[in-house]
């Protein structure tokens, strides 16, 4: 995967007359005075805890366990994500370059988060589990604590389909790749459930078949990379461009309703003739 940034928030000015700028400024500032470098006193201001105060930055027990397994289960995997907290690195990034000198400098630096790009385009937004495997993976990267649902909301804003869970170093992968029904149920708050499992999939696919006369019935199954697998049972008789448009139309039908598509992965079907 490519390396992407998204610009966020803080500017470092760091060369030239603003290294010098910054120096007048804090000249002679006693901050035991009762006053801001700017002349605003301290006294009437409220500083909130980010929730993370007494963070050590060590992984959550939990969620440390099940990624050293080769094969968690997902549904106690994204339990654990949702419950743990989560570290977003964040890197600075030229916003202004200096070639005064002849010498191209960066004049202001941007800090953005990372977002991540594959060969097919999707887009991913990284997430660590503590800053040993953050610092392991890019020394350089600041690292912001985020509870699992913001990490999955801000891999939505950012059109980040997946979210890797602690990216080793080339040509290493990472430990587990959370799949877009995962981000979608952290971001949403709720749990997550396999799509063949899931009440509301279900539902949906149930009226998507229920308008077809050759079907007699139905079934849900976990497909591959977890794809659900809609297992039809046909009368005989289809000829092979009928059966595609069958298809087709259910998946339509099924991909319509927004709610539903957001809880599958992938969508597979698997035909069977009934007698």
């Amino acid at each position: 995967m490519n390396n992407g940034t998204d610009n966020h928030s803080d500017t470092d000015n760091h060369t030239g007359d603003h290294t010098a700028n910054h120096q007048h400024r804090f000249t002679g500032h006693d901050p035991a005075a009762g006053r801001d470098t700017g002349g605003v006193p301290w006294a009437g201001r409220t500083l909130t805890g980010t929730g993370f105060d007494d963070d050590t930055g060590a992984a959550d027990a939990r969620l440390a366990e099940l990624l050293a397994q080769p094969d968690p289960d997902p549904r106690e995997l994204v339990a654990a994500v949702a419950a743990a907290r989560l570290i977003v690195p964040i890197v600075a990034v030229p916003s202004e370059i200096d070639d005064s000198s002849g010498i191209p400098v960066d004049a202001v630096s941007d800090m953005a988060s990372v977002t991540l790009e594959g060969p097919d385009g999707e887009r991913a937004l990284p997430a660590f589990t503590s800053t040993e495997t953050l610092s392991a993976w890019n020394a350089d990267a600041r690292p912001v604590p985020v509870t699992a649902q913001r990490a999955a909301l801000a891999a939505v804003q950012e059109g980040c389909h997946v979210i890797p869970l602690d990216l080793r170093p080339a040509p290493g992968g990472p430990a587990y790749v959370l799949r877009p029904s995962m981000v979608w149920a952290l971001a949403m708050d709720r749990d997550w459930l396999p799509a063949h499992e899931d009440p509301q999939v279900a539902s949906r696919v149930a009226e998507a078949v229920g308008a077809e006369d050759v079907i007699e019935g139905h079934g849900l199954a976990p497909g591959p990379d977890g794809a659900l697998q809609v297992v039809l049972a046909l009368r005989p008789g289809l000829t092979q461009s009928e059966l595609q448009a069958l298809v087709t139309r259910i998946g339509e039908r099924i991909a319509a309703d927004g709610e539903t598509r957001a809880r599958l992965d992938a969508l597979t079907f698997a035909v069977r003739a009934t007698t």
